[in-house]
Order: structure tokens, then sequence, then C-alpha cells
């Protein structure tokens, strides 16, 4: 791409340069020379900077190190509380668990011990009732037999004074007949006889309803 130059202008431009040029020799900087600092600034200025930095390794650098190193610290130290409180939880869990199937084992283990006393205790009184049926039937039966006795007994008494009333009869009436009086007699005791065997079933009667 061609650019057409005015000769005229460029050279005006060139003459109004030249004294600009001279004039900034002996005065302010112009142009490029305000971004180009004077060797004496640029000399403080770099010894400056490197106390500045000199201060900040020394002073300040190890503060941050430590602030940086105690953050890092607490860091850590929660990290490692959050995971000791996990292993912490856990073994909880697992404790809770193991009381949990202990509890269980436990309960069964009673329920079983419960269930075994009553059937043992079950058995027992099975066993007491049988005997007190058994000691109540003997009694039944002893109770009976004393009965049959004082029946006997009293069946007995009053054979005894119905042959003594009869006796006193044929006395009083002064028998001369002696055949007549042993017939009398046998009779008696034939019937004397036959009472107990009447008494026996009797009792054996009221012995089969009492069971």
């Amino acid at each position: 791409m061609t650019i057409a130059v005015n000769a005229p202008v460029l050279a005006a431009a060139l003459s109004a340069a030249a004294p600009a040029s001279g004039a900034s020799e002996g005065g302010a900087p112009e142009g490029i020379g305000l971004f180009i600092p004077a060797l004496p600034d640029l000399l403080w200025g770099t010894v400056a900077f490197l106390i500045v930095a000199v201060a900040l390794v020394k002073y300040a650098l190890p503060r941050f190190n430590a602030v940086l190193d105690e953050r890092t610290r607490k860091i850590e130290e929660g990290l490692e509380l959050a995971d000791r409180a996990k292993s912490n939880q856990e073994n909880a869990e697992l404790k809770a668990a193991r009381l949990i199937e202990d509890a269980r084992r436990e309960a069964a283990g009673l329920r079983e011990k419960a269930q075994n006393e009553a059937k043992a205790i079950i058995a027992q009184a099975r066993a007491d009732a049988e005997k007190e049926a058994a000691r109540a039937m003997e009694a039944a039966e002893r109770q009976i037999r004393a009965d049959k006795q004082a029946a006997e007994i009293s069946l007995h008494t009053d054979v005894g004074l119905l042959a003594s009333d009869l006796a006193e009869r044929i006395v009083g009436e002064q028998l001369t007949d002696t055949a007549l009086s042993a017939r009398v007699i046998d009779r008696f005791l034939d019937e004397l006889d036959k009472a107990p065997a009447r008494a026996r079933r009797a009792d054996a009667a009221g012995y089969g309803a009492v069971r």
C-alpha cells in the first residue's frame, strides 16, 4: 500500500522538531525521556526496593509463614478431629449394635428360662395335686374303714342288746323246753353271723358311690 507524502509539509515538520530537540537537551525531558528514569533515580529506587524487600523477607515473611503454618495446623487438627469423631461414631454404632445383640440374646435366654420355670412349676403343681389326691383318697378310705368298723360295732351292740332282751324274755317266761331254747340260740347266732356280711355289702356299696 503506497502513501503519498507532501514534501512541503514534511519539511515544515522537520524544521519544527529540530528546535524542540535542542530544547530537550538543556531543559525538562520530553518525548520518550518521560518514560526512562534518570540514573540517580534508578539507583535510589533500586536501593529502596532492596531495603523494602529485605525488610519483607526478614520480618513480614516469617510472620506470614507463621500465620500460614498456624492456619495449616488448625486445618489439620480440624481434619484429625473430624476423622476421630467419625471413628468414634463408627465405634459407638458398633458398640450399640453389640449391645442390642447382647440384649436380644439375654431376652431370648430369659424367655427360655421363664418357659422352663413355668413348665417346672406346672409339673410340680401337677405332682403336688396327684399327691394331695392320693392323700385325700387314702384319708377317705381310712374314714370308710373307720365308718365300717363303727357300723359293725354298732350292729354288734344292737344285736347284743336284742339278744339280751330276748334272753331276758326267755328267762322271764321260765321256758322249760330246752329244745326250743337251743333253737332260739342257734337262730340268734346265725343272724349274728349274717349281720357283718350285710354290713360289709352296704359299706362296699357306699364306697363305690363315693368313688
